[in-house]
């Protein structure tokens, strides 16, 4: 897998604290979250509300006591559903956290399939399922643990990852992958580590249909098979994301941050932000400097 910046740039955690916490609420922090992958596995436990999350080729409605799963550099997103604020916790780790070293037979066996991509977990884990309430105490147990944040809660929370893995293990919600084409997979990468460097300028399918090797019409199917949404509407999801970044940290007029995020006109700039944001530049800026 290419390790280049198109990876979300942020190093979770320390050599003492190996993951990091994040108590999120969208779209009240950020408008959305676009696709991305990092080197750490990711657990999210919804606490209220609903979101449209993407994981790989999976795309479901994330709802209030779902859990999931994100194994390392596996792209995910979120989306805000209608009206709904979504609030979740979650925690982002790194997997020496777990203490399981790569030459025992349950790292061979169990870890590294589900790292590599060979096996992959039931998304999003939710209320129908058989074990659910096994499952939702020990993630609840370890939220708790991560809020206490000491040592001998650093402790307790390892023993219950590890017992959460196995829970999920013994559940049925970890299962061999099917055949995919790694070639490609890896192609659309490349074009995703292109756009993420690059989308502030013009950029165009035929362009990154080229560098993936594949025809225009392959490369939009499998982009969008592998990302959730289409290479145009992921370049804009970066542009805006960005425009918010520039509207929250900055006195810029809304024209020079249009044209800094790479939109040629105000008027597109203005009807993608309402499409995805839900208010305009001007609306946004406001709120964000409401105390």
């Amino acid at each position: 897998m290419n390790t280049t910046s198109s990876k979300e740039k942020r190093k979770h955690g320390s050599v003492r604290i190996p993951y990091d916490f994040f108590a999120c609420r969208v779209p009240d922090q950020f408008p959305l979250v676009p696709p991305h992958w990092h080197n750490e596995f990711e657990l999210n436990y919804i606490v209220s509300g609903k979101s449209e999350f993407t994981c790989g080729e999976d795309k479901f409605i994330a709802d209030a006591g779902d859990i999931i799963l994100i194994p390392p550099n596996r792209l995910h997103a979120l989306y805000p559903y209608g009206d709904d604020l979504q609030v979740y916790n979650t925690l982002v780790f790194r997997e020496e956290l777990l203490g399981i070293g790569k030459e025992e037979r349950c790292g061979i066996s169990f870890m590294e399939p589900i790292i590599n991509g060979n096996r992959e977990i039931l998304l999003p884990i939710s209320g129908s399922h058989a074990a659910y309430g096994e499952i939702r105490q020990c993630v609840e147990q370890i939220f708790i643990c991560v809020k206490e944040n000491s040592p001998a809660a650093d402790l307790h929370m390892k023993s219950e990852l590890l017992r959460f893995l196995w829970l999920l293990q013994e559940t049925g919600c970890i299962t061999t992958v099917k055949n995919q084409d790694e070639n490609q997979m890896e192609n659309i990468r490349e074009a995703l580590v292109f756009i993420n460097l690059n989308y502030r300028e013009a950029i165009s399918i035929e362009q990154l249909a080229q560098m993936a090797h594949l025809s225009r019409s392959y490369f939009m199917y499998c982009f969008k098979k592998m990302v959730g949404i289409s290479a145009m509407e992921y370049i804009i999801q970066l542009r805006i994301k960005l425009a918010c970044e520039m509207l929250r940290n900055s006195t810029a007029p809304s024209l020079e941050i249009a044209f800094a995020c790479g939109f040629q006109n105000l008027s597109n700039f203005n009807r993608q932000f309402k499409k995805y944001v839900g208010y305009t530049p001007k609306q946004y800026r406001g709120s964000t400097n409401t105390p």
